[in-house]
């Protein structure tokens, strides 16, 4: 029996193939791998399973240079980001067998609008969760401090929206001083959402020298918008216990992170124009109190001058009542006192004038350190308070109406309230 080569038996599929698959084909798949060579496009195209996500079926495909630019160019303006491994796609391709390189589809078109259709499910599943979670809107539960001027910026450190946002804070027109330092995080590309949270856990560490979080991107392409869309993002940018304020997209494009922070602004320089703003509004605040306060106590000085006249003028007369009436000795002491009190009055009088233009500045300095520190502390307080604990899913068990912090502290047929978001559970220890 002669038996075939491996060349011949390898033609021998090639010209099947090419017999009976004469068609091009749209299929749809995952991409697994995703690389350019000189040009050319070589991707893994996988399928998983629905329930195990075990891949059930591989395949290798190519995109030759003379239509991936194309290719490339139409997905990315339409679908706004570009092809990478992740992405649900649906490829118009034609099979291709070669006797030493094996078998591959090769890629002559692909459809955006069916990745897009895959991106909003994803979105949608993400906003699903976090709302039914209940963490959603926690972030838009949060204020922005009176003075918030010790920002934590997350940004690529050579972005230049990073370099537009420092400098607008440093050159602004009402003189106001704040306090940015760099958290760098990777602003591009499918590694955004673990840098960004690393950046954010840096934060964590030292949350009390911060009154406000940036999140900033500057000079990117739309195109990489996709990595501010994954739920762990999300999660952490919703429970993070300060203010967050994005400026990483254009207007048109809105991802998830955008949704759950504290506020969303377009630019990093329209983040640093929100910044000052805010900053400006408590300044004009703080100095049309001072006004008030200025004008309070000159009003009352001008009152007390008033009624400390009234009374010098009343002395004279009395002192020439009793000079009229060849006064006895003590009499004469009388007067001596009565005219050590005039002098009294008038250097009071001089004192409380010196007080009254001194005490402007510390009213000042005082009214805005104690601002701010009843600010901070309304904000701890709010942080740890029990409902929010409740609506993110814990819950508060008690016992004869005490906290129960310790199991070993129940024993069987001990009866136990358990507080939720909604409602109260009653359950017996076995």
């Amino acid at each position: 029996m002669k038996a075939l080569s491996l060349y011949e038996l390898n033609n021998l599929v090639r010209e099947t193939i090419a017999v009976s698959l004469t068609d091009e084909y749209w299929v749809e798949a995952e991409l697994s791998e995703l690389r350019e060579v000189r040009g050319h496009c070589y991707m893994e195209l996988i399928q998983k399973d629905l329930f195990s996500n075990t891949p059930v079926a591989k395949a290798q495909a190519k995109c030759w240079k003379s239509k991936w630019i194309g290719v490339r160019d139409k997905f990315e303006r339409i679908a706004g980001q570009s092809l990478h491994a992740g992405l649900k796609v649906m490829l118009k391709v034609y099979p291709d067998f070669h006797e030493a390189y094996g078998f591959s589809w090769i890629v002559t078109d692909v459809n955006p609008e069916f990745t897009m259709g895959d991106m909003a499910r994803k979105r949608l599943e993400i906003i699903n969760k976090l709302k039914t979670d209940g963490v959603f809107d926690l972030q838009k539960d949060l204020e922005l401090p009176m003075f918030a001027q010790r920002i934590a910026v997350v940004s690529s450190p050579n972005a230049a929206g990073y370099g537009d946002f420092c400098s607008q804070l440093e050159n602004n027109d009402c003189g106001l001083k704040f306090y940015p330092r760099l958290f760098p995080a990777i602003m591009q590309g499918e590694g955004i959402g673990k840098s960004v949270i690393s950046a954010l856990d840096d934060i964590y560490k030292s949350l009390d020298d911060f009154d406000v979080v940036v999140i900033i991107r500057g000079g990117g392409a739309t195109s990489d918008m996709s990595g501010f869309d994954t739920l762990a993002l999300a999660e952490n940018v919703a429970n993070f216990p300060l203010p967050i304020i994005t400026g990483i997209g254009h207007e048109r494009d809105e991802s998830v992170l955008d949704m759950v922070s504290n506020t969303r602004v377009k630019t990093p320089t329209a983040a640093a124009a929100l910044l000052i703003e805010h900053l400006s509004d408590v300044y004009n605040r703080v100095m049309d109190a001072q006004e008030e306060i200025i004008s309070n106590i000159a009003h009352r000085m001008e009152v007390e001058n008033l009624r400390l006249k009234r009374l010098a003028e009343k002395i004279p007369m009395l002192f020439s009542i009793y000079k009229n009436q060849q006064i006895s000795m003590l009499d004469k002491l009388f007067v001596e006192i009565v005219n050590t009190i005039t002098q009294k009055v008038s250097m009071c009088t001089y004192d409380i004038s010196l007080l009254s233009k001194s005490l402007a500045p510390v009213a000042q300095r005082r009214l805005t350190k104690e601002s701010y520190r009843l600010q901070l502390i309304q904000q701890k307080l709010e942080a740890l308070d029990p409902v929010l604990l409740l609506k993110r899913g814990y819950s508060i068990t008690t016992f004869k109406g005490h906290v129960v912090k310790n199991a070993s502290a129940l024993k069987s047929g001990d009866e136990v309230d358990t507080r939720l978001e909604k409602g109260t559970v009653k359950s017996i220890i076995k």
